[in-house]
């Protein structure tokens, strides 16, 4: 008999903001292929009976490539197990929970999303960075740093007036600022950088669009990072110290 897959959006990275559906359904799975930014979701790993495996990519780190996880989950599926694909934020919010839902799907395999809070939302908020207010920008754009040079039109992008979220975009922050100001957004756009949101570690810069590549270098910071481009940015120094999440 056919298992199931179910792809589970591990939230931002605190286990209390973990939906209890995707609580539920860890504590059930037979077994978990979980990714690497999920904070201390992983401390209710440890309630599971599940066999757990790390599939996590970084940056030119991989333990599995994508193709081995797709099979992974077909063959884990086709013994009639419950799995679990664990992903950081929502799994569809680049998380490739579409491509895996793909092949789950052309192999006959059921399989069920399960949304998660997405990072590009929750680590702005948590700082007192709405990504929508009445008085700022009337739109939000969600995009990737890792594939944004090939496939995105920046000229588009850059006279629209929305606010820009960028995941994944700490390493390309030079080519980000370079091609947004080319295209013409305003050099003093406010942006902020917040490193490892909703950790102990976090960290929140703030900065003009032009500045952002030199300082980005200064205060050394590092993946994982959101990035929000916008005017609603300037709602930090109103908010920031006073929101509790």
């Amino acid at each position: 008999m056919t298992g199931k897959v179910y792809i589970v959006g591990a939230g931002p990275g605190r286990k209390d903001l973990l939906t209890l559906r995707a609580y539920e359904l860890i504590k059930k799975a037979d077994v978990i292929l979980h990714d690497a930014l999920i904070g201390d979701v992983a401390d209710i790993l440890r309630e599971s009976r599940a066999e757990i495996i790390n599939v996590g990519k970084r940056s030119g780190k991989h333990r599995k490539t994508q193709e081995e996880i797709n099979q992974m989950l077909v063959e884990y599926a086709k013994q009639g197990k419950i799995v679990v694909r664990l992903k950081g934020g929502d799994p569809c919010v680049f998380g490739r929970g579409g491509e895996e839902a793909e092949v789950l799907a052309i192999n006959g395999i059921p399989f069920e999303f399960v949304p998660g809070i997405t990072s590009a939302v929750a680590v702005p908020e948590s700082v007192g960075i709405p990504v929508t207010h009445r008085r700022y920008d009337p739109a939000v754009v969600f995009i990737t740093g890792r594939e944004s040079r090939e496939r995105l039109n920046w000229e588009a992008l850059a006279r629209l007036n929305a606010t820009i979220v960028v995941l994944m975009g700490v390493g390309r922050v030079g080519e980000i600022s370079r091609l947004l100001i080319k295209h013409g957004k305003d050099p003093n756009t406010p942006v902020a950088v917040i490193e490892r949101g909703l950790s102990d570690k976090q960290r929140v810069l703030i900065v003009t669009l032009e500045k952002l590549p030199n300082k980005v270098k200064e205060e050394k910071i590092k993946a994982p990072a959101v990035i929000v481009i916008g005017g609603v940015v300037e709602l930090f120094g109103v908010l920031g110290g006073a929101v509790k999440i």
